[in-house]
């Protein structure tokens, strides 16, 4: 790329983003990209760096809405482009004072985070995390071939998980191309059953976000899940990141799916060839800024009828907002909200807060959002 065609981009770039903010003031990915491009740091940068910084923001730019509107392609860019990914992320979540750095804690002492003290009975409960590995780009950045070399990278670690809980591995790659037939590999009518029990995710290409960043290419190659005997463990492989390893049951203890996912965790961490990417100042890497920290969404289903009377989420969101809660549908994020007014809450926080922290804010979010609806007449 020529110093001319290289500029003329840039320009390209400050005009898009300039255009986009207009209508899209919270667009960050325009906010900051605009200022990034004109600095040392970025006019330093090579040709091939410059881009993988432009498919960085491509989302961004092609959905405008975007609150973020930037993945990172490799573990090293949150380095390599830190002038520009360090702004987006603290200001994401929340650090103005631009030196927090983050701190990994699972542990919870003493304390019982037990529903039924809140006059709860069993609750539908999940936590998860995301992980990507050293060695591999990340979900944006990869081909068909990488896709399947990472999903062959974890069936000996699966082969060890299914030794110590059972269970099987559900693969949607055809093939393995001239290594030959695919174990795993399920029928349409399986994957169907698995995705409608929420055991496997969903076809990311109906997700334009996701789309624009590279994420969903390539399907279905390299993608699937693990799942144990006792049906509480699954690993997803090759959604958005790498690894989205998670605990789930019904239950009214909250340590009960954190504690497992814990163990489960160290489990996988502590095998041959398995090293988690990280961070010295964001704790685990995802592709999603908004993830970075612990990775953690620690969830639960939970009934507010008063608070959902007009058969949307949009009184419980406006309510849990303030408690530092976020607000979904049951099936997941843009699904609707249970006949009964079941709603997904989880504490947004995911970067410079402790693991053990957000167990602990989901406990008190339950305790205090129940206290709102059970005012209400």
């Amino acid at each position: 790329m020529s110093p001319e065609t290289r500029e003329k981009l840039v320009e390209e770039l400050i005009g898009s983003c300039q255009s986009i903010l207009v209508e899209n003031p919270g667009n960050r990915c325009c906010t900051y990209a605009k200022d990034y491009v004109s600095t040392a740091e970025f006019k330093s940068l090579s040709n091939e760096d410059v881009f993988t910084f432009w498919k960085c923001i491509k989302t961004g730019i092609d959905n405008p809405d975007s609150g973020l509107g930037c993945y990172a392609m490799t573990p090293d860019d949150y380095s390599k482009f830190g002038g520009f990914f360090d702004k987006v992320i603290r200001d994401y979540h929340g650090d103005s004072t631009g030196e927090k750095k983050h701190e990994t804690d699972w542990n919870t002492g003493d304390m019982n985070y037990d529903v039924t003290k809140l006059g709860q009975k069993e609750l539908s409960m999940r936590v998860r995390v995301g992980r990507n590995l050293v060695g591999f780009n990340l979900p944006g950045a990869m081909d068909k071939n990488e896709r399947t070399k990472f999903e062959r990278r974890m069936l000996p670690a699966f082969d060890q998980l299914k030794e110590k809980y059972g269970g099987d591995v559900y693969s949607l790659t055809p093939d393995f191309g001239d290594d030959g037939e695919n174990p795993n590999s399920i029928t349409d009518e399986k994957y169907n059953e698995l995705v409608k029990a929420h055991v496997m995710f969903k076809d990311m290409a109906a997700d334009p976000y996701l789309n624009s960043a590279g994420i969903s290419g390539d399907w279905p190659h390299g993608r699937g899940c693990w799942q144990s005997e006792d049906k509480m463990r699954i690993i997803w492989f090759g959604e958005e990141d790498q690894l989205r390893i998670m605990c789930m049951k019904k239950g009214s203890n909250l340590l009960e799916v954190f504690s497992n996912l814990n163990e489960m965790l160290n489990t996988v961490e502590s095998m041959e060839g398995i090293e988690f990417a990280k961070n010295s100042s964001y704790g685990y890497v995802t592709s999603c800024p908004s993830n970075l920290g612990t990775g953690m969404r620690a969830s639960v289903h939970i009934k507010i009828p008063k608070l959902t009377s007009d058969g949307s989420d949009a009184k419980a969101k406006e309510v849990c907002k303030p408690l530092g809660l976020a607000v979904r549908g049951t099936g997941g994020e843009h699904t609707p909200i249970g006949a009964d007014g079941t709603v997904d809450i989880s504490p947004s926080a995911r970067l410079f807060i402790k693991e053990s922290a957000i167990i602990g804010k989901l406990y008190e979010g339950i305790e205090k959002l129940m206290a709102i609806e059970n005012e209400l007449p």
